[in-house]
């Protein structure tokens, strides 16, 4: 039986495979916002790390953003807190920040495939439940904080058959890409690179 688009993906974007472990995934894209990234940052800091490939890495405030008058400061204290601390982790860690008023500024998984950001064949990370949404794009996109998800390898894949986990032992979000990501490869598109 012939590989899935999310197979295809997926396999071209192994590192390594850990025995009896999660499957290590290179990552093409990640987008950062001020609701999850605080504590990742913090945690780098704490441990002295850089950001691997900052270039490939994009940042900007879409949850505690006003809609109108983003000229005026942002009233409420924690929403506030939020955006100035993501602001200052992307300058420490030199990373792409499209802040208020920016042109590039908006929701971070709008902005994403209107820039060309995301693309079809790329794995992307973020850390809120929309980052599915990218699997509209032909790529494969996870929840920042999902550690153990791996493609399962069972008998049936040993003889050429992809097995993934049931929808029940997977995210939310993985389900509707798969979903996605197989009617894709029913229609016969090949939008990504690597098929």
């Amino acid at each position: 039986m012939a590989n899935t688009l999310f197979d295809k993906i997926w396999d071209a974007h192994v590192v390594q495979q850990v025995e009896d472990g999660p499957t290590q995934l290179y990552i093409d894209r990640l987008y950062c916002h001020e609701v999850t990234s605080p504590q990742a940052f913090a945690g780098m800091r704490a441990r002295g790390l850089k950001c691997f490939r900052p270039d490939h890495i994009y940042c900007m405030p879409d949850h505690n953003t006003p809609t109108h008058d983003q000229d005026k400061p942002i009233a409420d204290p924690v929403s506030k807190t939020q955006v100035d601390t993501l602001e200052q982790n992307a300058k420490d860690f030199g990373l792409n920040y499209f802040g208020m008023l920016h042109p590039k500024n908006g929701i971070i998984h709008v902005v994403g495939p209107e820039r060309g950001l995301t693309l079809p064949g790329m794995t992307i990370v973020c850390g809120d439940s929309h980052t599915s949404t990218h699997g509209a794009m032909g790529a494969v996109a996870f929840l920042r904080h999902l550690r153990n998800f791996s493609r399962s390898h069972s008998q049936e894949a040993s003889s050429g058959a992809s097995v993934l986990p049931s929808h029940r032992e997977m995210p939310g979000g993985i389900r509707e890409e798969i979903w996605l990501l197989r009617q894709l490869q029913s229609q016969k598109t090949r939008p990504c690179r690597v098929c």
